[in-house]
Formats: structure tokens, sequence, C-alpha cells
């Protein structure tokens, strides 16, 4: 089967999507797939002008330079070659292939729904807004789309302006492995790296500073549970540095010297801290997947995350529960002493139930393996090369 796998360009240095993208590209090709990857290159970007223009640089390679350089592959390319989208936010160049042989994996619809004013914690700009409308428009053309979550697929339905002919479900797999590893030293290696004193255990968060992510949240939780059960565990959030409003929260916390933000951990670091961990707090808002829930289950690690999907269609039976940080403030303190309560109910297992947990964690992780994603994929891509 040919393949052309329309990927984001390599200059806006996204983390997650070139991942998922690479897992495509080399799962296909050891399934003896012929790829070609087909992205924008940095003409206009790489110009030496103010970093205030770069983003718009940008948009002239992905949004101009790139469709012109597609029409013209187009003409040479075979009319059985299916044609790939790594993600449903490079919608603009939907339109380009929109008659040819197709599918659009679907991720999040987070910016969407945020531009739409669906999303109250996460107002857009006039410009942002524009975009969102350029994007949606583009993969409303597209008729076959993958999605990573049930929830992703209700939201393609909800947003998706045009017919869809097909759309089904591929769970997402590690794209790196995960295992657990043992405890103490784990917590041993990892106190070493970051000289901070972990051996008695931690609270793990991992994430960056979007607003769904919820480190905000992560913190009331955190300094209501100390202020209540008065335990001097320490709380570890790894990813970005905290943004000026986190910073602020963390300067004012009694708990200051507690907590810890942390960046620039390799994958062996994290899989070290998630097997060290006493629990992965994860009360994100919103997720398209939700990859910590099922890093930190394969890691042997418990996992405390929102009740709503798609975090309980990933955490399945196996992951601990609370409810979404509400938007009413009369509602904030109940929430903050109920996730408190989840998390000392979590730190005060038995080993027996430690056990339990663990078990049950390790047997929903493999659920999300890389192998199986892979070949539930496969499937949809030969379904839809062999239409006519």
């Amino acid at each position: 089967m040919k393949i052309v796998l329309f990927t984001h360009p390599s200059f806006l240095h996204h983390q997650s999507m070139p991942r998922y993208a690479n897992m495509l590209l080399n799962g296909m090709k050891e399934r003896g797939h012929e790829v070609v990857v087909w992205s924008p290159k940095a003409r206009f970007y790489k110009l030496p002008l103010i970093k205030s223009f770069k983003k718009w640089l940008g948009y002239i390679d992905q949004y101009f330079v790139f469709p012109i350089e597609v029409k013209m592959k187009l003409r040479n390319s075979s009319k059985d070659t299916l044609f790939v989208f790594a993600d449903q936010a490079l919608g603009p160049w939907v339109p380009l292939v929109k008659n040819r042989k197709h599918v659009v994996h679907c991720h999040d619809f987070l910016a969407l729904k945020s531009a739409l004013g669906m999303v109250p914690e996460n107002p857009v700009s006039f410009t942002g807004k524009l975009y969102q409308t350029y994007i949606r428009k583009g993969f409303s053309k597209g008729k076959n789309f993958i999605s990573i979550s049930k929830k992703t697929r209700r939201d393609l339905h909800t947003l998706h302006l045009g017919k869809i002919t097909n759309s089904v479900v591929c769970y997402n797999g590690l794209s790196r492995p995960f295992v657990s590893l043992p405890r103490q030293s784990s917590r041993s290696l990892l106190e070493n790296k970051l000289n901070i004193l972990l051996s008695q255990g931690y609270i793990m968060h991992i994430g960056g500073n979007q607003y769904y992510k919820n480190r905000k949240g992560v913190l009331e939780i955190y300094e209501t549970w100390r202020s209540r059960y008065n335990t001097p565990i320490p709380l570890v959030l790894i990813g970005e540095e905290p943004s000026h409003d986190l910073a602020v929260l963390h300067k004012k916390s009694p708990f200051k010297d507690d907590i810890h933000f942390v960046n620039n951990l390799s994958d062996e670091d994290i899989n070290n801290a998630y097997s060290g961990a006493i629990c992965l707090l994860f009360p994100s808002l919103d997720e398209g997947f939700g990859w910590p829930i099922i890093e930190a289950m394969a890691s042997g690690c418990p996992v405390i995350t929102t009740n709503k999907p798609p975090m309980n269609e990933v955490g399945g039976i196996a992951a601990f529960y609370i409810e979404k940080r509400p938007v009413d403030n009369a509602l904030w303190l109940k929430w903050k002493e109920d996730g408190a309560k989840t998390l000392e109910k979590v730190l005060r297992l038995n080993r027996l139930q430690q056990t339990e947990t663990i078990e049950r964690s390790f047997t929903q992780s493999q659920k999300f393996t890389t192998e199986y994603s892979l070949n539930a994929i496969e499937v949809i891509y030969k379904e839809l090369n062999q239409i006519v």
C-alpha cells in the first residue's frame, strides 16, 4: 500500500504530534507499506526577522507555499495512494485531496471548542477564532476519520460541518516503552538527579501550562490535603517551568518548600519518576486521550484523575476518580476537599490494596500498546485503500 503522510512542519517544534506521526510512519513501514512524508519546509519562516513575525511567516509556508507544492506532487501520485493526515489540525490541507482516498486522525478539539465559546476556562482571541474556523472548514471536507477516543469521536461528529462516511475509534498506543521499575531505587535515582529528598515517596503530576492540564488544581488539592492531614510528602510537578500565575501561587503556598517544578527529564527519568511516585495526581479539565494515565499505570503507579471522558474512558476500573474542577467558585471548596480525601485514600492503601491497584493498572495499560494501536489502524487503512 502506498501512503502519503501529512505532518506538522518540524519548525513548529511540537512534541506529542511528531511522536504520533513517527509511530504511524515507522509502524506502517515495518508492516511493509511504502510511506512518504509531506510536510511544509521553513522558507519564509527562517528569514532573519523579528520573532513576533515568525508565526505569520510560518503560516505563509504552511498555507500558501505548501499547497502549491502538494498540487504539483499530486500530478505524479498514483490513484491507489492513501493520503493520511496525522492530526485534524492539518485541516486546511484536507481539501487538496478530498476527492482522493484519505483519512484524518483526530486527537482533541480543545482549541476549536474554546474558539466556539464552549470552554469558559479558555477565552480565545479574535485571530485565534478565525484560525480555528479555517481549520474546521478544512477538516470538514474530509470524509474518513480515525479518533483516539470515543470522546474525540463524539466531538468530531458535533463539530464536522459536512458528511462523514467512515468514523472509527483506534485508541492510542504508548509511543515509548514504560515499565514498572523497583520503587526504592527509582526514588534514589531521581533524588540524586534532582537533589530533592524523595526517598519516602512523593505525589507526582506531569503536564504543561495549558489551561486544561489544571496545574492550579493540583496545587489546590495538595495544599488542602497538607492542611487537613499534615503529612509532609512532597509534590513533584514535571513539565514546563511554571507560568507566572502558577509561580505566584507557589510562592504564596505555606508548603512551597515541598512543591518542586521539574523539567528537561529524559524518557528514562520520567519512567523512574512514575515508578517511584506514591501516585499520579492528574485532575485535567479535558484531554484528547490522557497519555500520563496509561504511562503511570504501565509503570506501576496508582492514578487519580477526573471522572469524565476521556480520562475515565482510559483509566477504566483501575483509576481513582474525582469530579472536574468547577467553574462556580461556590463549589470550589468542596472540590478541593473531595480531592484531598481521595488523595488521602490512595496514600493510605495497605499493601494488599496497593498490589491489587497496581495489577489492575497494569492490565488496563495493556489495552493501549503501540502494537495493538497500529494493527487496528492498519486494518482501517487497508479498508479505505480498497474503496474504488
